[in-house]
C-alpha cells in the first residue's frame, strides 16, 4: 500500500480566514469557533507564541504513533514481571530513593545479558519507568512527576551511557539490516530494539533538558554535567549528534531502512537544542560576543520586539470582493475592510501606523500562479477607484504603535558607497574607504553621512570576516588563533568531514513529509516506524491510520525545520564561515525552490490541520478510560483551532530561507526566478505576526527585481514591508533603482565564497597546513639523527647501495667551499 492512498482527508469545515489557533500555554482549549455569519476579516490573531518547543506534554505525546499504543501495556506487564519478585507486593511509588536505586542497578546489570529477547524486556521495563510508571498514578500530572523523578534517577545510576552502548550494537547489526532491505514492506515490529532505546534516550534529554521551579539543587548540577557530556566528544571521540546524523544518513542511503527515522529526528533536535542553547540563549550569548569584541549593544531585543508585533488582517476573499462590488452597483455603502484600506494612502504620510490592515495582499487568492508582472484584477480595480471613506475616530487608534518596531541599521559598506556616489557628484573623484574627509562635500551632504554614522551597526560576522583576511595575510606575525571549544565548535569540526552528506539527507527526509510531494517509488520510506504488521481492514481504521501518517510526516518536518534553523544560528554565531558553508551546501542542494514548494499548498488548510486524536496521546492515554472511537470523532478532531507544530515548522522554514538569502544578490534573484512572490503573498493569510514578518521579509528583498508594474499593484504588500520589516537608510528597496539591480552571475559568486570558506577551514582544521612556512632544520646533528622509515627488506641490499651510491661516487669537498 502506497502512503499516499492511506492518507485520510480530514474534513475540516473551517473557512479559510476564519482559522483560530490554542492558545495556551499548557493544555486549555479555546473557545468555540466564530458563527459562520461572522465576517472572516474579522476573525481575532493566532495566539501563538514562538518558541524552542511546544509543551513537555505535546513533545512528550509526539514521540510515540498511534500505533505504538498497544506496546504501553507491554512495557508495564514486562516491569510488574520482574518487579514483584523483587518488591514483595509492593509498589514502586512505596519505595524509599536506596530501594529504588538498587533495584536500577538490577536491571542495569540485567541488560548486559547476551540473550536478545531478555535484553529487550529489561529495556521494556526501563522505558515504563522513564514513562513515570503511569498504572501506579491517578492524573497526568502525577505521571510527569514520577517519569521526571525516575529519569534523573536513571542517568544517576548510569543508565544512558548503558543504552549508548546498545545503540550502537543494534546500529551495526548488519543481520537486521540485511534483512529489512530484503523485505518487500517494513513494518513497526522492524525497529522494536530500536525504538525502547530511542524513546527512552528521548526521554532521558527532553525531561532533564525542561527546567521547572522545583527543581532540586542537584538536578540542577545533573543537568549542567549531562549537557556538558552530550556536547563532548566522549563518544567514541565524537559528540552525541554525530552518532545521530550517522544513523541518518545510513537511513537515506537504503542501508537501514528499518531505522525508526521520527524518533532518530527528535532526539537529534533536542539534543542539539539541549547542548547548543536555545533562541533566548543564543540571544544572550550574541550579546556576551558583542561586549568581548567591545562592540556597541543590540539596538533591541529581537524575540521581544517580534512578540509585542499584531498581526495585519487576511486578504478578503474573491467571494468578498464580487459581494462589495454588487453592493456598490446597488448604491449601498460598503463596510469591508479592503475600502477602509484604501484610505491609507490618503492619510499614510502623518502616521503610516492608523491601519493595522495594511499588510494586506491584494493577489485574488485563487490565482496559485499570477507571474511576477501581476496586473490589477478588474474587481479590485473597481474597488481601488472607490473614494476613501472618512477616517476613523481617534479612539480606534489609541493602540497603535507610536514609531517603527525596528532601529534602523547601516553597513560600513552602505557609508562608504554613499560616500563614493557624493564625491562623484560633487567633486569628481573618490576617496576609496575613507569615510571621515567630507572636505568639499555640502552642508547637506554632512547631515546626511552623520545620519548614517549614528544608525551604523557592525556586526560580529564582519569583525570574523576582517580577523579571518588578517589571518590569512598574516600567518606567521600573527601566529596560531586560539579556537574555544565551545559546543558549537566541538559539532562543527565532528560534522565538517560529511557535512554535504548530513545536510542532503535531512533535505531527503524533508521533501519525503512534505505535503506537497507525491509519493514516488524510489524515494525514501519514512513510514517504517508508523506502519503496522496487518494492514487495516475496516474504515475506522484506515482513518485512524490515515491520521497517523500525516502526523507522522508533520512531526518529522517539525523536527527537521528546527533542527536546520538552530544550526544554521548556532553556527553563525561561533564564526559566519561555519554558517556559510552550511548555507551553501542547502542552496546547491536544493533548499530554496523545495522550501517553495512546500509553502505552494493551501497553507490556512496546513496550519489548521487536524491530524490529531486526543484520547491517543500520551499521557492521557494511559491514565484515562479509552473512549469508543468513532468515524465521527476521528472526523471531528480536536479542539483546538490550530496546529502548533505546522505553524512552527512553517516558520522555521521562512527562518532558514531568509537566512540563505540575506545580502546573497544571486540567491535573491532565485527567489524571483523561481516565482516566490505569489507563494509568499499567499502565505500573508496567515493572520500570525511572527510569520507575516518573514513573509515581508523575503517580499522586501525582491521587490526591486519584480517590476514597476508588480509594486503598482501591490502597495498595501509594500505599505506593510515597510510598517514591519527593519529599515536600511539608503536601502533603494522599493524604486528598484539600487546598483545591486544588475545581471548576476550565480556560479561567480558562489565560487568566490567557496573559496573564502575552504581558506578558513585549511587554515584552522587542516593539520597540515602551512607546509611552505615550516622552518629548515640546519643542524647536522639533529638531522642526522633523525630516524629515518626504511623499507623491510633494506639490510638485504645495504652493501650494494653503499657501494653504488656512496664509495663509486666522488665527491668534491672543495666545491662546499665555494659560494653557491
Amino acid at each position: 500500500m502506497q502512503p499516499e492512498d492511506m492518507e485520510v482527508p480530514i474534513i475540516n469545515n473551517l473557512n479559510e480566514n476564519c482559522c483560530r489557533q490554542r492558545g495556551e500555554k499548557g493544555d486549555e482549549m479555546f473557545q468555540d469557533r466564530p458563527r459562520e455569519s461572522e465576517s472572516s476579516m474579522e476573525s481575532p490573531n493566532l495566539e501563538f507564541e514562538y518558541g524552542d518547543s511546544d509543551t513537555l506534554t505535546a513533545e512528550l505525546s509526539e514521540l510515540y504513533s498511534y500505533t505504538e499504543e498497544p506496546e504501553f501495556a507491554l512495557n508495564r506487564d514486562y516491569f510488574e514481571e520482574d518487579f514483584r519478585s523483587h518488591a514483595r507486593g509492593r509498589r514502586w511509588t512505596e519505595l524509599t530513593v536506596d530501594e529504588q536505586k538498587a533495584y536500577v542497578m538490577r536491571l542495569l546489570d540485567a541488560l548486559e545479558v547476551t540473550d536478545r529477547d531478555k535484553r529487550l524486556k529489561v529495556a521494556r521495563a526501563i522505558l515504563y519507568l522513564a514513562q513515570g510508571v503511569f498504572d501506579e498514578c491517578d492524573t497526568e500530572v502525577d505521571v510527569l512527576h514520577w517519569s521526571r523523578h525516575n529519569i534523573f534517577l536513571l542517568y544517576d545510576m548510569g543508565i544512558f551511557t548503558a543504552l549508548l552502548e546498545l545503540l550502537s550494537m543494534e546500529m551495526d547489526n548488519s543481520q537486521a539490516c540485511s534483512s529489512a532491505v530484503r523485505k518487500p514492506a517494513i513494518s513497526l515490529a522492524d525497529s522494536t530494539e530500536l525504538r525502547v532505546l530511542l524513546s527512552i534516550m528521548y526521554l532521558i534529554v527532553e525531561m532533564i533538558r525542561v527546567q521547572t521551579e522545583d527543581d532540586r539543587p542537584e538536578w540542577r548540577a545533573a543537568r549542567e554535567a549531562f549537557k556538558t557530556e552530550l556536547g563532548s566528544p566522549l563518544y567514541n571521540g565524537e559528540p552525541f549528534a554525530l552518532l545521530l546524523f550517522t544513523m541518518v544518513t545510513k537511513f537515506c542511503s537504503m542501508n537501514a531502512p528499518h531505522f525508526p527515522m521520527k524518533k532518530v529526528l527528535l532526539l537529534l533536535w533536542k539534543t542539539v537544542l539541549f547542548t547548543l542553547g536555545g533562541f533566548e540563549e543564543l540571544q544572550q550569548m550574541k550579546v556576551r560576543a558583542r561586549e568581548r569584541l567591545s562592540l556597541p549593544p543590540l539596538p533591541e531585543d529581537s524575540i521581544k520586539v517580534v512578540r509585542a508585533m499584531r498581526a495585519a488582517s487576511p486578504p478578503a476573499s474573491a467571494m468578498e470582493l464580487i459581494e462589495q462590488q454588487q453592493q456598490q452597483k446597488r448604491g449601498r455603502r460598503s463596510r469591508r475592510p479592503l475600502v477602509k484600506q484604501d484610505s491609507l494612502d490618503t492619510y499614510n504620510e502623518r502616521d503610516p501606523f492608523k491601519n493595522d490592515d495594511a499588510r494586506d495582499e491584494e493577489e485574488d487568492p485563487e490565482d496559485t500562479d499570477s507571474g511576477i508582472e501581476g496586473e490589477v484584477d478588474p474587481l479590485d480595480r473597481d474597488v481601488i477607484i472607490q473614494p476613501p471613506p472618512p477616517l476613523r475616530p481617534p479612539t480606534e487608534r489609541v493602540n497603535f504603535p507610536k514609531g517603527l518596531p525596528w532601529a534602523p541599521k547601516v553597513r560600513e559598506k552602505d557609508i562608504e558607497h554613499f560616500l563614493e556616489t557624493s564625491r562623484n557628484k560633487f567633486i569628481g573623484f573618490t576617496l576609496g574607504s575613507d569615510t571621515k574627509t567630507l572636505v568639499g562635500l555640502p552642508r547637506p551632504i554632512h547631515e546626511s553621512v552623520k545620519t548614517l554614522k549614528q544608525h551604523k551597526y557592525v556586526s560580529i560576522s564582519e569583525i570574523q570576516i576582517k580577523r579571518e583576511e588578517e589571518l590569512l595575510q598574516c600567518p606567521l606575525s600573527l601566529g596560531e588563533e586560539e579556537v574555544e571549544e565551545t559546543p558549537a565548535e566541538i559539532l562543527y569540526v565532528g560534522m565538517l568531514p560529511n557535512l554535504s552528506q548530513y545536510v542532503i539527507a535531512l533535505l531527503k527526509l524533508l521533501l519525503a513529509a512534505a505535503p506537497t510531494s507525491k509519493a514516488k517509488t524510489d524515494s525514501i520510506n519514512i513510514l517504517a516506524d508508523v506502519l503496522p504488521e496487518e494492514m487495516p481492514i475496516t474504515v475506522l481504521q484506515s482513518m485512524k491510520l490515515g491520521i497517523d501518517v500525516n502526523r507522522h510526516k508533520e512531526i518529522i518536518v517539525k523536527a527537521i525545520s528546527a533542527l536546520l534553523l538552530l544550526l544554521l544560528k548556532h553556527f553563525k554565531l561561533n564564526h559566519i564561515y561555519q554558517f556559510e558553508i552550511v548555507s551553501q551546501h542547502l542552496v546547491f542542494a536544493n533548499c530554496i525552490p523545495l522550501i517553495l514548494k512546500f509553502f505552494n499548498q493551501n497553507i490556512m488548510s496546513y496550519i489548521s490541520a487536524k491530524n490529531s486524536i486526543c484520547v491517543l496521546d500520551f499521557p492521557h492515554c494511559v491514565v484515562h478510560e479509552m473512549p469508543e472511537l468513532t468515524a465521527e470523532s476521528l472526523e471531528a478532531g480536536d479542539n483546538n483551532q490550530f496546529c502548533w507544530r505546522n505553524l512552527f515548522s512553517c516558520i522555521n522554514l521562512l527562518r532558514i530561507l531568509n537566512k540563505l538569502t540575506k545580502w546573497k544578490h544571486s540567491r535573491t534573484m532565485m527567489l524571483v526566478v523561481f516565482k516566490s512572490a505569489p507563494i509568499l503573498k499567499r502565505a500573508l493569510k496567515v493572520k500570525q505576526a511572527m510569520m507575516q514578518l518573514y513573509v515581508l521579509k523575503l517580499l522586501k528583498i525582491q521587490t526591486k527585481y519584480l517590476g514597476r508594474q508588480w509594486r503598482k499593484s501591490n502597495m498595501k504588500t509594500m505599505s506593510a514591508i515597510y510598517q514591519k520589516v527593519r529599515h536600511r537608510l539608503n536601502d533603494d528597496w522599493a524604486y528598484g533603482n539600487d546598483i545591486d539591480a544588475r545581471p548576476w552571475d550565480f556560479q561567480a559568486e558562489e565560487c568566490a565564497l567557496r573559496e573564502s570558506i575552504e581558506k578558513f577551514n585549511s587554515r584552522r582544521y587542516d593539520k597540515n597546513r602551512n607546509g611552505d612556512f615550516v622552518p629548515v632544520d640546519n643542524c647536522l646533528q639533529s638531522v642526522l639523527g633523525q630516524r629515518v622509515e626504511l623499507p623491510d627488506d633494506f639490510h638485504y641490499s645495504y652493501e650494494m647501495w653503499l657501494e653504488r651510491e656512496v664509495f663509486s661516487q666522488p665527491i668534491q669537498w672543495e666545491g662546499l667551499l665555494q659560494n653557491p
